[in-house]
């Protein structure tokens, strides 16, 4: 049976993290992912702070209305291609108030460590691409009753089109079997545990964070 000595704290976790080999580029990209509601966005910027200040990039970002999980070309194309070559990234966020791409770009330089946050982040069409993927460890039904709370009645409407569609990605391109570690929130701080894709040779995962 396997061991993991525990070392505490988001500092240990982002040592581990900045000591694994470039995986797009210069760049280590770590993915975020998990079920809508399950608490990426808090963690990855905790997260990032312990990294020094790593960049936090968001699927909500490249999807659309239209395309909730049709976003893997652009990120490619706005994103991951150009950090492969070493160079700064460009691309324009979607505006979900105005329902269009903004005509102002943001840049993204390569950094030491990227977080890649959001939903379906740890696809297969991005993990070739992944120095490691991080899955927020709280099951489908709590995670979407939390975001429901959290988003109010005025976007019931929005909830009623993406769990059909959340579930649909999923059952197609499930992310959680490659995670290499999984997250579970606790009252204070995280908890940090070999995922199912973590092997004998890792280095081991830090308990709590």
């Amino acid at each position: 049976m396997r061991t993991y000595r525990p070392v505490g704290g988001l500092d240990a976790l982002a040592r581990r993290l900045r000591a694994l080999p470039p995986s797009c580029g210069p760049v280590r990209l770590i993915a975020v992912d998990g079920h809508a509601g399950s608490g990426k966005t808090t963690f990855a910027g905790r997260l990032a702070e312990a990294l020094g200040g790593a960049p936090v990039l968001h699927t909500d970002d490249f999807a659309t209305h239209e395309e909730l999980f049709g976003w893997a070309e652009r990120l490619h194309t706005h994103v991951l291609a150009p950090l492969a070559r070493g160079a700064a990234a460009r691309y324009a966020p979607y505006d979900w108030v105005e329902r269009r791409f903004t005509t102002a770009r943001r840049r993204l330089d390569p950094a030491p460590v990227v977080l890649l946050e959001g939903v379906g982040s740890g696809r297969r069409a991005v993990r070739p691409r992944l120095a490691q993927l991080l899955w927020m460890d709280l099951p489908a039904r709590d995670s979407w009753h939390r975001g429901q709370l959290r988003d109010g009645p005025e976007l019931s409407a929005f909830w009623d089109g993406w769990l059909p569609a959340e579930r649909a990605h999923f059952t197609a391109d499930p992310s959680r079997p490659y995670a290499g570690a999984l997250v579970q929130q606790r009252k204070e701080g995280y908890e940090v545990l070999p995922g199912p894709a973590a092997t004998d040779g890792d280095t081991p995962w830090p308990h709590t964070a």
